[in-house]
């Protein structure tokens, strides 16, 4: 039997380091426009930083390689076109790795593994690119560039990071280490000499002076999609895995409870008074740290009779907040509650409404 490939021992569970690397996951959106600043608005566990450049639209795209076996990627379309680069201008796309799950790495010893990074990317502009790992516990980072050959076409690109022997990432829920792909950079990055072996974090050291810049042109745009990261020096195959299993994963980071009817039901609960509420609830999987509220649309407080009072306030109980449950303050428009009865948080004809919880990194 002729045997085709040969691929390292990887350790038991997953291999890839990061989270919804085949870009399957989009509990926040699929789309969003306009975008100057940076955060997390789209697919799970990605954020992009925007500054003082250009603006943008961040989408799921069903573009992806032929025969990969992903269905989306994500897109990212320059909107409004800078083609001068500010000093402190910055595009990129990043995750933030949650450091305890890094302590396999072993970095910050004798034994620290490398670590290999692989993905597929397409855009209308050919060029350099720098991808870099950027440890913020101990302000070190080690940037690699790579090419865009030929535009508008799927290209895989395989990355290998020496391991670094200074600086172990802490065992806690912080953030351990960023993985960033730049797509611009103004000269506060990309003025001195390019760090391709670990060092201390400069600035000036992060980026390639030769990257692309995603906002010479509002024709610009690039895609990425099968993000793996890896210990050894070998990129094997994405490995894939069950939707549920992804999006469990991403659920420690962001949990949205989204209406699927216009008076879809949130959480049970039980009246304080006449026009205040308070809705228990608890987070599976349990989320990474104590999350922080964001609603939208419009919602009322149901009654045991079926009526609905209209909500002027939603917030999370402080005195009971913890990474694993909440209890939910609703402030009710109108005196109608009944203290003592139980109630419902509802959406008040409006299938746009949700409740999320964030605790990303």
């Amino acid at each position: 039997m002729a045997i085709t490939k040969i691929y390292p021992p990887v350790p038991s569970g997953s291999k890839n380091l990061l989270i919804n690397g085949g870009q399957d996951v989009w509990q926040r959106s699929t789309s969003v426009t306009g975008k100057t600043t940076g955060g997390y608005y789209t697919v799970d566990r990605f954020g992009v930083d925007i500054a003082s450049h250009g603006t943008y639209t961040i989408a799921r795209s069903t573009d992806v390689p032929t025969g990969s076996g992903f269905t989306y990627s994500t897109k990212i379309d320059c909107t409004a076109a800078d083609t001068s680069l500010a000093s402190n201008a910055q595009v990129d796309m990043y995750q933030a790795l949650e450091a305890q799950n890094l302590i396999r790495i072993k970095k910050g010893t004798s034994s620290a593994d490398a670590l290999t990074l692989s993905f597929w990317i397409k855009s209308n502009l050919t060029g350099t690119l720098t991808a870099e790992l950027y440890d913020p516990d101990n302000t070190r980072q080690i940037s690699k560039t790579f090419t865009i050959s030929s535009a508008n076409t799927w290209e895989k690109k395989e990355l290998t990071y020496a391991g670094d022997t200074t600086g172990s990432p802490g065992a806690d829920n912080g953030v351990g280490m960023y993985v960033i792909i730049w797509m611009a950079a103004g000269s506060n990055f990309t003025s001195g000499t390019l760090n391709t072996s670990w060092a201390s974090a400069t600035s000036a050291n992060r980026v390639s002076s030769s990257n692309i810049n995603i906002a010479s042109s509002t024709s610009n745009e690039v895609l990425i999609t099968g993000m793996q990261l890896e210990q050894g020096t070998v990129g094997t195959d994405f490995e894939f895995e069950p939707y549920g299993a992804t999006l469990e994963k991403c659920k420690r980071y962001y949990q949205k409870n989204q209406a699927e009817s216009p008076y879809d039901r949130f959480f049970m609960g039980f009246c304080v008074t006449t026009d205040d509420s308070r809705h228990p609830v608890n987070f599976y999987p349990q989320m990474r740290g104590i999350p922080t509220l964001e609603t939208g649309g419009t919602f009322a407080v149901l009654t045991s009779a079926e009526a609905g009072t209209t909500v002027s306030s939603i917030a999370i109980d402080t005195n009971t907040d913890s990474s694993q449950r909440a209890t939910l303050q609703v402030a009710a428009s109108a005196t109608t509650l009944v203290a003592g009865n139980g109630t419902a948080l509802a959406a008040l004809n409006d299938a746009t409404t949700y409740i999320a919880f964030t605790a990303e990194l």
